[in-house]
């Protein structure tokens, strides 16, 4: 019932900004989405019209948002909860957009205890709980041909579905009934292990590096190559492609090869 009621009020606000018609506006202007057949398009952007309505959108340091950039962010965003559902995305409510990167205004504290002053530029943030904090350019730039793998909004809506397990974000997600959590430490154990030896050795990487900063920046960036440059992911990691497969239910080299909508794991 309460779902329901949701869904009601979810659809009457959809029809209060004209988001159906903003949408059809949309779809020719994000080339990422042309991956995609039309019945998977039009669930990308009926999800992505309910998180319009269920998360504020704003910019930060005075930087205006159009209902146009919302549309774009949004439909982003849905494409790692497509078949796992937006209630993966509770327990937060806003989107910050900045015209560029930014400096966080706040400390943080190592495993020492001891609190560091950050002023480096970041494309993107996760807070727990809290905000998803984006750069627009970097929005953008994830839809150009040579950023293959690189997308700041799917990495950090990855941080925050690591977030929905213990312990925050650890590349550690709350995996399905049927998955085995030792087979998912293992697969994505060996894969770090083969990036760092390929980074000291000065070999070409299979991954950005970034990824080596921690678990679960490794999951991050291991979840932006899986949905934008998947057959990239497969070709050298085929056990972490599997394991991904399975936590987000969805087969982005099937869907994007058969141009079909749902694509099945």
């Amino acid at each position: 019932m309460i779902g329901r009621i949701r869904e009601w009020h979810d659809q009457r606000r959809i029809r209060q900004r004209g988001l159906e018609a903003l949408w059809q506006r949309q779809v020719p202007q994000m080339a990422w989405l042309q991956r995609y057949g039309e019945a998977q398009r039009a669930r990308i952007g009926a999800m992505a019209q309910r998180f319009m309505v269920r998360k504020h959108m704003l910019g930060g340091a005075g930087f205006a948002v159009t209902e146009g950039m919302r549309m774009h962010v949004a439909a982003l965003a849905v494409v790692p909860v497509l078949e796992l559902g937006l209630h993966w995305y509770r327990d937060w409510n806003a989107v910050v957009l900045y015209e560029g990167a930014f400096i966080p205004g706040h400390d943080w504290q190592d495993e020492t205890g001891v609190v560091h002053v950050s002023d480096a530029p970041l494309t993107g943030e996760a807070w727990m709980q809290g905000p998803v904090i984006l750069s627009w350019e970097d929005v953008l730039a994830s839809d150009e041909p040579d950023n293959a793998g690189y997308n700041v909004v799917i990495h950090e809506m990855a941080h925050k579905l690591d977030m929905c397990g213990p312990g925050g974000a650890n590349g550690a997600p709350p995996l399905h009934r049927g998955m085995d959590p030792k087979r998912w430490h293992d697969v994505m154990q060996t894969a770090w292990n083969e990036l760092e030896r390929a980074e000291a050795s000065g070999t070409p990487l299979p991954l950005d590096p970034y990824g080596l900063e921690d678990a679960g920046e490794f999951f991050a960036v291991l979840s932006e190559c899986f949905f934008d440059a998947p057959g990239h992911l497969a070709s050298h990691w085929p056990d972490v492609y599997a394991q991904l497969a399975l936590f987000y239910r969805q087969d982005p080299l099937q869907a994007w090869g058969r141009g079909e909508a749902q694509a099945q794991v």
